[in-house]
């Protein structure tokens, strides 16, 4: 009873923090909406009512944590076709179909079967659907509206549609093309600026609001009809009344016609892997590292998906961007759900007449970039250097997904990668003989290196890597797992990458994760997730400094430091700073340490979300160990923002008898008493006279960072003289002051 008791305080003690974040998620969630409406060839508001049924009953019956519902880019496709050969009302249809298919794999616990697919055939299949959306709504971003007869050829007609933007006669088709390539703009530069307050409007709200805000001012302050065409200004936004009254009727007549069939088989597959990923995914940024109920999450997914096909909304599915925008925005629970889609609804009862006033162009923008993120160059580059056979799955999947559908892609893709494995396994025979055999042993131990040992024999494929992923589950996350591979003659890609993911779980959760037996197993590709296999081959690398490096390299000399330029992927030592908890590190390089490796400067990559909205961010940060222990605390420069927070997320310690210093920093942590002990008259003079830094302790190490960017020479110079005597500051009061 306690531990219920317990939950429900903690629970209402976050509530503040997650109804910022539903607030923030809902300001992406409508524009989003919208677009991803229209460009399905639906209603406008299709989008936002899945995002409103999705975000009230998902939060409500759920599975899942941090996660948030609503339309996905992955179904524009297929919802195109579908309402283009069934009609709108049959469409609606197919999506209360595909809800129940849902539910009845939800029920048959069958979340699983997102392990069956390889990782590189649906980055194909996700690169595929990027280019359609891209492809249809470009040329709409620019004002020009055109019919083809496949996603291929709307590709092939963007320079043509490039060309024709500078022969308009018509003034209004110009507008229309400005506001495109104006938003586009925003959405490629906007992410680029790390500026806190700027950050709490995200890209695709500025949109609206500068959308908004320009035909107010031709209509009030210019006094002439917008210059925009009227064919690229959304229309057909109801109000809430018109909703309810004007509800579809789903046409069920075609439910046994092949093409009804296909929508509906080709709605479920979509739907449930884009949600797979996206929890899979959404669950390694949680800071408190829970696993998500897949099936059951699935199961209410479908139940909304049906609610939404009768209220004339679309497919409602786990969406990546949203949902790691929540996280970001301190989103610790389902509330943060369910407050998105109340905010949505407060918008669409408000504000649903002032809709009209945004550009189609402006809001096509928003899908273009996204559709450009999913089938960026970077995907293609990052496939490349896991194996050049991982290109082949990639776009094998990729052409076909174009050419004939998202089903056939799918399937092309993992004939293929089973062709690939034969090929170079060299022995189809035993290959196949292993390939569904149960092949994992995994047992506790009572002593030595690991508790638990797992031996994985001859083959281990995206086809059978479901019975690892069942031994690895049972494992709780905060033990040391030995996995051995040294019996094992194949490891594919798509394991190894799962495999990495387990590790960074583990890492974060306090246990130990290791993958051997893998010494004598060949890899064409230096990447970690390269495909293995028994055939040793040597590899030589070769590197130079740039002139930064050589600039550090000399500063190491008059710091007497020792400098390495390799990328280290080892950051166990910043596992435990809250800084990170959000974040992902990816890897830290150009690192400046001591001998006793007790200060260390370096640059350092991390990503702030996942997929999609995965933003890359490097900076340079300084971390050193202490000899004796000190409170957990943080500190950081109080402006407007961090004021907000001390409202809502965090507690501000205030110390009484300096006024000052508790105006100007925002002093956190668990411990209060100790840290006013801790925070001398000495400690906070230093702190005010000294430029300002993020400073966090853990107890026995300090992280210290200024800006997130790399810094220059000279304010590395700055922090490193900041570190040490900070370092003397710490040490001089933990010899006068008892924990």
């Amino acid at each position: 009873m306690s531990n219920k008791s317990n939950q429900a305080k903690g629970f209402i003690k976050a509530l503040p923090k997650n109804i910022f974040s539903g607030l923030v998620v809902s300001l992406i969630a409508l524009p989003l909406g919208l677009g991803l409406a229209m460009a399905s060839e639906a209603p406008p508001i299709a989008g936002v009512i899945a995002a409103i049924v999705g975000g009230v009953l998902v939060s409500i019956l759920g599975g899942s944590n941090v996660t948030i519902s609503g339309p996905g880019n992955g179904l524009v496709g297929v919802l195109l076709i579908a309402i283009a050969t069934l009609g709108l009302n049959s469409a609606y249809a197919a999506i209360i179909c595909s809800g129940l298919l849902l539910i009845v794999l939800g029920f048959l616990r069958l979340g699983k079967l997102a392990n069956y697919f390889p990782s590189s055939a649906i980055q194909g299949m996700l690169a595929a659907i990027g280019l359609i959306i891209l492809g249809k709504q470009f040329h709409i971003m620019l004002a020009n509206k055109i019919t083809r007869a496949n996603s291929v050829d709307y590709l092939l007609e963007i320079p043509n549609t490039i060309k024709q933007v500078f022969l308009y006669t018509d003034s209004s088709l110009t507008y229309a093309a400005i506001a495109g390539v104006l938003s586009l703009a925003i959405m490629i530069f906007y992410p680029k600026i790390r500026n806190k307050y700027l950050q709490l409007i995200p890209a695709p709200m500025w949109i609206v609001l500068l959308s908004i805000g320009f035909s107010y001012y031709v209509e009030l302050v210019l006094k002439t009809p917008n210059p925009i065409h009227p064919q690229y200004m959304i229309s057909g936004i109801p109000s809430i009344n018109e909703i309810v009254t004007q509800l579809p009727t789903p046409n069920f007549s075609n439910v046994f016609s092949w093409s009804f069939f296909s929508s509906v088989l080709a709605l479920t597959l979509i739907a449930s892997i884009e949600s797979l990923l996206s929890i899979k995914a959404v669950d390694k940024l949680d800071p408190e590292k829970r696993r998500s109920n897949v099936n059951k999450d699935i199961k209410a997914l479908g139940l909304a998906t049906i609610v939404s096909g009768f209220l004339g909304g679309l497919n409602v599915v786990t969406v990546i961007a949203r949902s790691s925008v929540n996280v970001n925005n301190g989103g610790t629970n389902r509330s943060a759900n369910f407050f998105h889609a109340l905010f949505l609804l407060l918008f669409i009862m408000l504000f649903s007449t002032q809709l009209t006033r945004i550009p189609l162009p402006a809001l096509m923008a928003i899908l273009v970039f996204t559709g450009y993120k999913l089938a960026s160059p970077k995907k293609v580059i990052s496939v490349f250097n896991i194996g050049k056979e991982q290109l082949i799955i990639f776009f094998t999947t990729l052409i076909v997904t174009l050419k004939i559908g998202l089903i056939t892609g799918i399937l092309a893709g993992v004939l293929v990668t089973l062709i690939i494995h034969f090929v170079i396994s060299k022995n189809v025979g035993l290959f196949l003989k292993n390939i569904l055999k149960p092949n994992v042993l995994m047992f506790k131990e009572e002593g030595g290196v690991g508790n638990y040992f797992v031996s994985v024999k001859h083959y281990c494929t995206f086809l059978n890597y479901t019975k690892l992923k069942q031994k690895l589950d049972e494992i709780p996350e905060n033990k040391e797992v030995i996995v051995d591979f040294s019996l094992c003659e194949f490891v594919d890609h798509t394991v190894m990458e799962n495999l990495h993911s387990y590790q960074e779980l583990f890492q974060k959760k306090g246990g130990h994760f290791d993958v051997t037996g893998l010494d004598m197993h060949n890899a064409d590709s230096a990447h970690p997730f390269a495909l293995r296999r028994v055939l040793p081959v040597a590899k030589i690398f070769a590197s130079n400094l740039t002139r930064r490096q050589n600039t550090l390299k000399a500063l190491a000399t008059d710091y007497k430091l020792v400098f390495n330029t390799k990328k280290v992927k080892n950051t166990s030592f910043l596992n435990d700073y809250n800084y990170f908890k959000t974040k992902k590190i990816n890897f830290i390089y150009n690192q400046l340490s001591d001998n006793a490796n007790e200060l260390n400067v370096f640059d350092i990559e991390f990503s702030e979300g996942e997929f999609i909205a995965k933003e890359v961010v490097r900076s340079t940060m300084l971390q050193f160990n202490l000899e004796e222990q000190i409170p957990k605390f943080s500190i950081d420069k109080e402006g407007f923002l961090e004021k907000m927070q001390s409202f809502t997320v965090v507690h501000d310690i205030a110390l009484k008898n300096h006024p000052d210093f508790s105006k100007r920093f925002l002093l956190t942590g668990v411990d209060e008493i100790e840290i006013k002990a801790f925070f001398n008259d000495d400690t906070v003079h230093f702190f005010e006279s000294n430029p300002y830094y993020h400073v966090e302790s853990k107890g026995n190490s300090v992280l210290i960072y200024q800006k997130e960017r790399l810094a220059s020479i000279k304010e590395l110079k700055a922090m490193l003289n900041f570190g040490k005597q900070l370092k003397k500051q710490f040490s001089i009061v933990t010899k006068c002051t008892t924990f």
